[in-house]
């Protein structure tokens, strides 16, 4: 199987999903089989079939290999908080061993897995493990989606940052408007400038969410990925970030 990929973000609602079915679209567009994954989902519906996530079931559908929804989104739960709160809330634990045989079992059917995150890179999993633990398992490169808001440049950082320094590997990062009343130049220049990871795709931003158009966005995404899921110069990429010393 290629190369795998995970998609977290500097904060929740910062657009997150739509760089992932955007991403899928992408891979699919270069002839790859894509499965789509996104192992923690809170603020779940039910429907016949069991609790479901809208994100999860967008990823399911974009992706359009035929696989059983529980290996897309294997923790589903209702109350829209964070992770861990909300599997306690339902008398249940998340146990990282299970996401990784839910993503294996996405890994035998396909070319290359996109993993989205939940919330920002920080988001507890249980009383013990985070989003890190699971990206160490996988051993799969980060994707940090970044919300060009106030505050973006501080929390891209600090994220970036912290990323590297828990010992995984960032690939780049995805500028995504979220205000279209925000001047988001300026802060995709700083980080830019500031970061040594590559800014893989700059997303439009759209008054409606169309999923091939958006892909369109992440062709510039091959100048450092190739079609194939390997990294430029990864090593580079795994020790070095900042090209001036940041004081906070």
């Amino acid at each position: 199987m290629n190369q795998s990929w995970f998609i977290t973000g500097t904060d929740t609602e910062i657009g997150k999903t739509w760089c992932t079915l955007a991403l899928i679209q992408h891979f699919k567009n270069q002839g790859l089989q894509v499965a789509g994954m996104k192992p923690i989902a809170a603020g779940c519906h039910w429907n016949k079939a069991g609790f479901r996530n809208s994100d999860a079931e967008q990823i399911l559908q974009v992706s359009g290999l035929e696989v059983p929804y529980e290996w897309v989104n294997p923790y589903a739960f209702v109350p829209p908080i964070a992770p861990h709160l909300a599997a306690a809330q339902m008398g249940q634990t998340i146990e990282l061993e299970h996401i990784i045989s839910q993503y294996q079992h996405l890994a035998a059917q396909a070319d290359t897995v996109v993993i989205e995150g939940v919330g920002g890179w920080r988001v507890p999993i249980n009383a013990t493990q985070s989003l890190k633990d699971i990206v160490l398992a996988l051993d799969v490169p980060v994707i940090l989606v970044v919300g060009l808001r106030l505050g973006c440049i501080n929390h891209t950082l600090l994220s970036a940052e912290t990323i590297i320094r828990d010992g995984c590997t960032l690939a780049g990062w995805i500028a995504n408007p979220i205000n279209p009343d925000f001047d988001a130049q300026g802060s995709i220049d700083t980080l830019t400038e500031r970061l040594e990871v590559p800014l893989l795709a700059k997303m439009p931003c759209l008054a409606y969410q169309d999923i091939p158009q958006l892909a369109k966005a992440m062709r510039s995404v091959t100048k450092y990925i190739k079609p194939r899921g390997t990294l430029k110069n990864p090593m580079s990429l795994r020790h070095r970030i900042f090209s001036t010393e940041v004081d906070y």
